[in-house]
């Protein structure tokens, strides 16, 4: 093999980590292994230049898929500590909470750079808290930057953790930031659904990164996805195909809403009716959706 290092071997290191200096003791040696050779392998996934069609017979580029994955959940465990610990149960490995230095140390050596900051963007912040407005109407606006986004390149490979304030008619508190994250591994503070989830020890690991691209022509958003988020009308049938009987009932405004923020941003109109459903939210499968040709 031509890297016989990977990010699966650098996230049981963490985990597996009780000492004071988890960059010193466990990243700085990875990185030392890592090498130039692995850099050069992530530097494939930078462009949205459709390297992730060549098929799913080719190793490399699934491997690839799966490297960004396992990549991922290094960066979420090393997250735990910033965010709040609303179950008392959930152990959140404050000894793993680097700081920005180091942690922007250790995924910079692999040729990533800090997200740029600004006003609030699903494509680049994911909501942690929410301050309610007392307008309803207010949109969405950040107050505060709990962790830094990251870019390899075009790709979103880490979105920046943000404290917003907005009105309900926007994002409501308890659901923005308690509801579901899809495409996520590990939050402290919510529940997460990736595809990994349910899988043996080593069958999680073949797990696809999604593949989010802010381009000078545009974003393109979960690249990898064939399933258009309003269905498919062929046939004449009065309801979308290819959409399960809960994704029909969230309104397109709120499926646009998941797809762009990873997760639901206020009660949902048919909440009665999804509640015959339950557990409906841990149903739903986002995972391959695309906005329609020419939608950001």
């Amino acid at each position: 093999m031509v890297n016989e290092v990977g990010a699966r071997e650098l996230y049981e290191g963490l985990l597996g980590y009780d000492g004071d200096d988890a960059y010193g003791d466990v990243a700085a040696p990875w990185l030392e292994r890592a090498q130039d050779g692995y850099r050069a392998r992530l530097a494939v996934a930078a462009e949205c230049s459709g390297w992730w069609t060549a098929g799913p017979g080719v190793h490399g580029v699934q491997s690839l898929k799966w490297e960004l994955y396992a990549l991922s959940r290094v960066s979420d465990v090393l997250l735990l500590g910033r965010q709040p610990a609303d179950d008392p149960v959930d152990v959140a490995l404050p000894r793993l909470a680097l700081p920005d230095d180091d942690y922007l140390g250790l995924f910079g050596a692999l040729g990533m750079t800090w997200a740029a900051g600004g006003g609030f963007d699903p494509l680049l912040h994911e909501i942690v808290e929410v301050e309610q407005s007392d307008d309803p109407g207010s949109p969405i606006e950040v107050t505060e930057v709990v962790w830094p986004g990251l870019m390899l390149g075009e790709l979103v490979f880490g979105r920046a953790g943000v404290r917003v304030r907005a009105g309900a008619e926007h994002a409501q508190r308890g659901v923005a930031d308690r509801s579901p994250l899809y495409w996520s591994f590990r939050r402290r503070h919510r529940p997460t659904v990736d595809l990994s989830q349910g899988w043996g020890g080593n069958s999680q690991w073949g797990t696809d990164l999604r593949l989010d691209y802010r381009t000078s022509s545009g974003d393109r958003l979960n690249v990898d996805g064939d399933r258009p988020i309003d269905g498919s009308t062929e046939l004449g049938l009065d309801h979308p195909l290819n959409l399960s009987p809960e994704e029909r009932l969230l309104t397109p405004r709120e499926r646009r809403e998941l797809l762009r923020h990873r997760c639901l941003l206020r009660v949902p109109e048919a909440a009665a009716e999804l509640a015959g459903f339950a557990p409906w939210e841990r149903d739903l499968m986002p995972f391959d959706w695309v906005l329609p040709d020419g939608e950001e």
